[in-house]
């Protein structure tokens, strides 16, 4: 919804400021103009990137119209999880999970928590590393950094669109250029008609770089930056489970640990630590 306002400020601004200053709307409307930009950069962006990269630009954008879930009501189910596994491990042994790790879709622990249940990625990271420390092949160490190569590899791999749309953005202004060059060139040979439609053309010609430079600063990178607080976003989830389950591993009872995972969050999602507390005690109600 913000992304929609913030286009229409962009545009209320710009061309009303424009009529306002007694500039007529009409002389905007180029279509050779937008078909040169657009096809220029649509043209680059194919060139440089293969099928995976279009795949995962593509599936991002619409995430940019929808709200983020990541959210207290997410972290507070997210650490109620997590203290229920571990209160478990830490009552019955590392063993009492493993059908709970094998099969989460049926598993009587994570069906309580829908959130947390109905994403498969953070369904598949916490039972990867549970499953680790069921098989107790390795330390915590060893865990640790095998967290962080995954999470940055989910980094990286969300970074893909991230960078796409940032360099579109960098060449939009590049091809108004382009297509202002081309204008020139046309008005130069056009140079024995009269003066009034002389200075049509001239006009047509800039109005390629005002529509390169509005498309880039205006529209493109302000969708690259929200698709990299989604990404940060995206990611702190995987921080906060690694977090507690590390402090797990490192002897650390289940609420102090889940109170490790609560700390590595931002503080606009953060629960406190009475909420999380009343929040685990109605889940272990259920």
């Amino acid at each position: 919804m913000l992304v929609i306002v913030g286009y229409l400020v962009i545009l209320v601004s710009i061309f009303g400021g424009f009529a306002m200053a007694g500039g007529h709307l009409a002389s905007l409307w180029q279509p050779v103009e937008v078909l040169m930009i657009g096809g220029g950069a649509l043209g680059a962006m194919l060139v440089s990137s293969g099928p995976k990269v279009l795949k995962s630009t593509l599936k991002a954008l619409p995430s940019i119209f929808k709200g983020s879930k990541y959210n207290k009501a997410l972290y507070l189910e997210l650490l109620a999880l997590l203290f229920e596994i571990l209160a478990k491990i830490r009552k019955e042994g590392l063993m009492s999970v493993e059908s709970d790790v094998e099969d989460p879709h049926t598993s009587p622990i994570f069906s309580k928590y829908p959130a947390i249940s109905h994403d498969h990625h953070m369904v598949e990271f916490i039972t990867d590393y549970l499953r680790l420390m069921v098989g107790g092949n390795l330390n915590a160490m060893e865990i640790e950094n095998l967290m962080d190569n995954e999470i940055e590899t989910h980094h990286q791999e969300g970074n893909i669109p991230v960078s796409a749309m940032a360099k579109l953005g960098d060449g939009l202004p590049a091809f108004g250029i382009v297509a202002a060059v081309m204008g020139v060139v046309h008005t130069m040979e056009s140079v024995g008609i009269p003066p009034a439609e002389l200075g049509m053309l001239i006009a047509a010609a800039l109005v390629g770089t005002f529509l390169g430079i509005l498309l880039a600063y205006g529209f493109v990178a302000p969708l690259s930056t929200l698709l990299e607080n989604k990404l940060q976003e995206s990611s702190k989830v995987f921080e906060c489970t690694k977090v507690t389950l590390l402090a797990s591993l490192n002897g650390y009872a289940p609420q102090v640990a889940v109170e490790f995972g609560r700390k590595v969050l931002f503080s606009t999602e953060r629960p406190g630590f009475t909420e999380l507390e009343e929040h685990i005690k109605q889940a272990k109600g259920k």
